[in-house]
């Protein structure tokens, strides 16, 4: 993993250290690293004291290499900086993100309210139809039977 750290002076040995500032998630994605102890080391003393490197950890807490972060430095203020792209602006864009999120999530949870309305409501529909073709059903074996009635009447008649 790489990290940006700072170079310190330690103790008499010759030994420096390096403070670990901030580690690469991915890409340009960086976090912030938590004081830690510094990584004691003889690779960085090449470097002066308070200087920002990049260095390539392995997760055994094993430096595999240091480098001056000058360009590195560099490149970020003409990619970013340069353009605009400061912590403030940054932030407003994170914020206004925030809410077209939240808004999205109102607009989703409405809209899934009216989807359950509607389905309750087709379901509402469709018995009061299962309703009305009983009743149909029920009214035409009805009106069978008053005709058939009927017909035995005027056959009844007839035979008189």
């Amino acid at each position: 993993m790489i990290y940006l750290a700072q170079v310190q002076k330690k103790g008499f040995l010759g030994k420096t250290g390096l403070r670990l500032l901030a580690s690469q998630k991915s890409g340009d994605i960086w976090a912030l690293v938590s004081e830690t102890e510094p990584i004691l080391t003889t690779e960085s003393n090449a470097f002066g004291e308070g200087i920002l490197v990049l260095a390539e950890i392995t997760t055994g807490g094993q430096i595999r290499s240091i480098n001056e972060a000058t360009e590195w430095a560099i490149n970020l203020i003409q990619q970013y900086l340069t353009k605009g792209l400061t912590p403030d602006f940054l932030q407003d864009q994170a914020d206004e993100i925030e809410q077209w999120r939240q808004s999205l999530t109102l607009q989703s949870q409405e809209l899934s309210r009216r989807a359950l309305e509607l389905e309750a409501r087709r379901d509402q529909l469709q018995a009061l139809e299962e309703k009305l073709k009983k009743e149909q059903r029920r009214l035409e074996i009805l009106a069978q039977r008053l005709e058939e009635s009927a017909e035995d009447r005027s056959d009844e008649k007839g035979e008189d």
